[in-house]
């Protein structure tokens, strides 16, 4: 059964979304940003993925902390990333049998 109520709520949230990035984009287009927040804009999605990675780490065991660490040296190796996500999984795959996490 098709609920009108959550259907509208659903709607309103992406229309609301959608307006919050285009107003981002728009106001950007108009008003240039001072060098600082610039230089964050453009470099806020390392951070802030290494804090999701951190984040997910830190409630892991050894054997995610070592399949990271092989996904940090085979990215740094090769700079494939579809090799690095492979090994990761491959390792963790291999590693939790033996110690866990």
């Amino acid at each position: 059964m098709l609920r009108t109520d959550v259907l509208l709520a659903i709607l309103v949230m992406a229309v609301v979304t959608f307006l919050c990035r285009v107003g981002g984009y728009a106001i950007l287009r108009v008003v240039r940003p001072p060098p600082f927040l610039d230089a964050m804009l453009r470099n806020i999605p390392g951070p802030l993925f290494a804090a999701y990675v951190a984040l997910a780490l830190s409630r892991l065991g050894p054997a995610s902390w070592l399949a990271a660490l092989a996904v940090v040296a085979t990215q740094w190796k090769t700079g494939n990333l579809g090799l690095s996500i492979i090994v990761g999984v491959a390792a963790v795959a291999l590693l939790r049998p033996f110690i866990g996490g």
